[in-house]
């Protein structure tokens, strides 16, 4: 199953197929018969770790940091599951964020807070709110599953770097969506991602993530070394910054439990 944003990204983004894009007839065949060339060339990592340092800045220029560590754990037949515990600074030390991502139907996440000293659930209709006061949406913390989606394949493009992007739309199936579409470009050699443009529920473009710093792992599984996620509407952004990667560290299901969220270090 596909990484979060925050493995990713993520977005992670896109998806088995038994048969290659090119002899897909349709431009909603191709579509998602990209999106699962891409799954199924991200299958098969078992959990990873990682570090974050996530940077936002206001419509000024203004900027503020925070350092997380992230734990995510594959999930065959289903979405992944994630926790994201953040180390810095002071006053939010200790804020936990559990994802337990599905295929179909709403995702499950729970947002540990130590100053309350509660769990809080978030609810679905909630999912297109700010997480921790960034521009990733709640909803962009899950695995990106190639069942959340309907596609259609628009074009082949250059997107920079040498590279070819197979550049596609993909619509949520979720009705509490905070999008209406997103537009990504997914490498053609390599099935990375590369730029998703997201649009509102106005169908205006409101945000667009970039992908960078991508390193091999396991002689597979490409990985980012930087998010960017501009927010076009209001002018702010936020960077995170991803290193230490590390692949079969033996996670299990257990380790990802809301009960365990109050007693996390």
């Amino acid at each position: 199953m596909k990484p979060t944003l925050f493995t990713p990204i993520g977005f992670s983004l896109a998806l088995i197929f038994l048969s290659p894009p090119l002899l897909a007839q349709t431009p909603e065949e191709k579509g998602l018969a990209i999106a699962q060339e891409a799954d199924l060339r991200d299958n098969g990592w078992g959990d990873q770790t990682s570090t974050m340092e996530m940077i936002l800045l206001n419509r000024h220029g203004d900027s503020s940091k925070r350092t997380m560590r992230s734990k995510t754990l594959e999930v065959q037949g289903d979405g992944d599951k994630s926790l994201t515990i953040f180390d810095t600074p002071r006053d939010i030390k200790g804020t936990a964020f559990l994802t337990f991502s599905h295929i179909q139907g709403a995702d499950d996440q729970w947002l540990y807070l130590p100053a309350l000293k509660r769990v809080k659930r978030i609810s679905s209709r909630n999912k297109s709110g700010p997480f921790m006061g960034s521009e990733f949406a709640y909803e962009d913390m899950s695995s990106q599953e190639v069942g959340k989606y309907t596609y259609k394949y628009l074009r082949d493009e250059p997107c920079g770097d040498g590279l070819t992007c197979f550049v596609s739309e993909r619509y949520p199936t979720d009705k509490f969506s905070g999008y209406t579409k997103q537009v990504a470009w997914i490498d053609t050699a390599e099935y990375r991602p590369i730029k998703i443009d997201f649009y509102d529920r106005k169908n205006a473009l409101l945000k667009t993530l970039t992908f960078s710093g991508y390193q091999q792992y396991l002689e597979k599984y490409w990985r980012p070394n930087k998010l960017d996620m501009v927010n076009h509407q209001t002018g702010k952004r936020s960077i995170v910054n991803i290193s230490n990667y590390q692949f079969k560290t033996g996670l299990k299901a257990s380790d990802f439990h809301k009960s365990k969220l109050k007693r996390l270090r």
